[in-house]
């Protein structure tokens, strides 16, 4: 794919691996337009990048992405690029009795229906362009669970279903779909919830480093991105599934030892 004069959209573009791919796309030469649900990290983001285009749009709302198309396409009817970045990750506790049921499926909302909704409603505007792309961003959770996050490596294995369907269901039009899944990146998604023990002997790639792999990626029509340990974790979770289920458990243990105290 050519990877300048581009018009592109990145949802959940005010921090971590939205900001850096905003920041390494305009120094391509492209038009970027990022969204996000907090207008002072909107603000933020475009004092650190002037030319970044910003619009305020909670992708878990449907009405709000009517709208954010409405504006988007009458503003910038150039646009061929949809890059769904949007996305929460939690510790979650389904032992936890401060669980709702209206909070447990949040990451579902914003993760994966907000992506869905995204590509369907962008999907007729990209038909029209002769050059057209759209990249979901998964995650190297969604080949194998990480289970003190169940609800997000359960959005992120969404994620990767719909990416494949996609992609075959547009294989006659003008329009290339990519995934990219990314491995534990230097970024804020990792929430408070979280401490280091849950990480523990895992080293995060460089948000720099992995999307420069990743805008290479794209260069080379790649359709599956797997940067840093995130091929090696999809290839293990095909040979030893159970090993590393087991290696991606130990946290639970403390989580478990928590109630016991309760």
């Amino acid at each position: 794919m050519k990877m300048d004069s581009n018009t592109i959209l990145i949802t959940g573009g005010t921090s971590g691996i939205g900001l850096e791919l905003a920041t390494q796309l305009l120094k391509l030469g492209n038009t970027v337009i990022i969204t996000g649900r907090d207008q002072s990290k909107l603000e933020l983001a475009k004092k650190k990048l002037p030319n970044v285009h910003t619009f305020q749009c909670d992708v878990s709302d449907p009405k709000a992405i009517s709208d954010l198309f409405e504006k988007v396409i009458s503003q910038f009817p150039k646009l061929n690029f949809l890059i769904n970045n949007a996305g929460i990750m939690r510790k979650l506790n389904f032992q936890a009795e401060e669980v709702d049921l209206e909070d447990i499926t949040q990451e579902i909302e914003i993760n994966l229906n907000g992506s869905i909704r995204m590509v369907k409603q962008f999907l007729s505007h990209l038909k029209t362009k002769k050059y057209a792309a759209i990249m979901n961003v998964s995650s190297a959770l969604a080949f194998v669970p990480y289970p003190i996050s169940p609800i997000y490596c359960a959005t992120k294995a969404g994620i990767h279903s719909f990416t494949q369907s996609l992609r075959i269901q547009l294989k006659n039009t003008n329009i290339r779909v990519f995934e990219l899944a990314p491995p534990v990146t230097q970024t804020s998604l990792i929430g408070k919830d979280f401490d280091a023990d849950d990480f523990k002997g895992i080293t995060a790639m460089d948000a720099g480093e992995m999307v420069r792999v990743t805008i290479k990626g794209l260069e080379q029509d790649r359709f599956e991105i797997m940067p840093g340990f995130s091929s090696t974790l999809k290839f293990m979770s095909r040979v030893a599934p159970q090993f590393m289920l087991k290696q991606l458990s130990k946290p639970v243990d403390k989580m478990l030892t928590k109630i016991k105290r309760n």
